[in-house]
């Protein structure tokens, strides 16, 4: 029996009632990733990618106290306008904003787990969180959410701006599968290649899809990560990268900037330094990914029927 907090859309039902692929999508990318009106055409452009390739998309917000998982058009119409005075709600932040009856735009942990609790397997997102460069007390909670949640999450690596190779190192000691698509590396975001080694590599859809129920027939009880390199159009070079973010964390720290907001300081940060051109690879990879999660969610679909 689900919770009565948890409002599933009638599309999404629908799909999961039949045996259709779902894919879920975040809600922060939207309130907080771009400013009004470029989150809206984003929203929606994600949407589309998704039904695209043959699937159902499942937009995950908090609204009103209720964890709604499928947006109407008017639901992201609501949070791109209202944008970054929608709070960012985590795992940890759920019990108290359900209680209050709040809103809030979900990160990649709290969109993990409102997947598994709707019962959906696989969603997509930009880049992960992980452990901060310099601060490794400071672990985005998109780690521990991984490490106790079955669900795939799609994505480009890990954000640039972190500390890569201790976020590898924290996901393998976990024992959180790390996938490349089509790549042997781990992808660093905005950068096709960190210059990271992966051990497990797809090449399709159905190859992902045989892990995915793998991970779930074995009950290791963890999530996976399929990372999908940026589209190679769009992709930054990595040393020019290295030394943009070097500067950037150098300021954040000059600066004091400190928790929540270290991300995206040094997000905005980037984007100046690179004339905007980070931020069109992220909408590239954020667009590219949530195809491919489709397309992995399809595939799942077809193997069990």
């Amino acid at each position: 029996m689900k919770p009565e907090f948890l409002v599933i859309a009638w599309e999404v039902r629908e799909a999961m009632a039949t045996g259709q692929a779902v894919v879920a999508l975040e809600s922060t990318v939207i309130a907080h990733g771009l400013p009004w009106p470029d989150n809206l055409a984003l929203a929606r452009g994600l949407q589309s990618e998704v039904r695209d390739a043959g699937a159902i998309p499942a937009t995950i917000a908090l609204r009103e106290g209720a964890l709604r998982i499928g947006l109407s058009d008017e639901d992201l119409t609501w949070l791109a306008t209202e944008g970054r005075s929608i709070p960012k709600v985590s795992r940890r932040d759920l019990p108290v904003a359900l209680a209050r009856g709040a809103s809030g735009a979900t990160t990649v942990a709290a969109t993990m787990l409102a997947a598994r609790l709707a019962g959906i397997e696989v969603m997509g997102t930009g880049g992960l969180g992980g452990v901060h460069r310099g601060h490794h007390t400071d672990v985005s909670a998109d780690l521990p959410e991984l490490a106790r949640t079955p669900v795939l999450v799609v994505c480009s690596g890990a954000k640039a701006i972190l500390d890569l190779p201790a976020t590898l190192e924290w996901l393998e000691t976990w024992g959180i599968p790390v996938v490349g698509y089509g790549t042997d590396r781990f992808p660093a975001f905005w950068c096709r290649d960190s210059g990271l080694p992966l051990e497990a590599r797809a090449d399709s859809p159905d190859q992902a899809a045989a892990m995915l129920r793998h991970l779930r027939e074995t009950e290791l009880g963890t999530g996976m990560l399929l990372c999908v390199p940026c589209p190679e159009e769009e992709a930054m070079e990595r040393d020019e990268m290295e030394t943009v973010i070097t500067a950037a964390v150098e300021a954040a720290d000059r600066e004091g900037i400190t928790g929540k907001e270290v991300t995206p300081w040094l997000l905005r940060r980037v984007a100046d330094q690179t004339g905007g051109r980070s931020v069109t690879a992220n909408l590239a990879l954020l667009k590219q990914n949530a195809r491919v999660a489709a397309q992995v969610a399809v595939a799942v679909g077809k193997a069990e029927v």
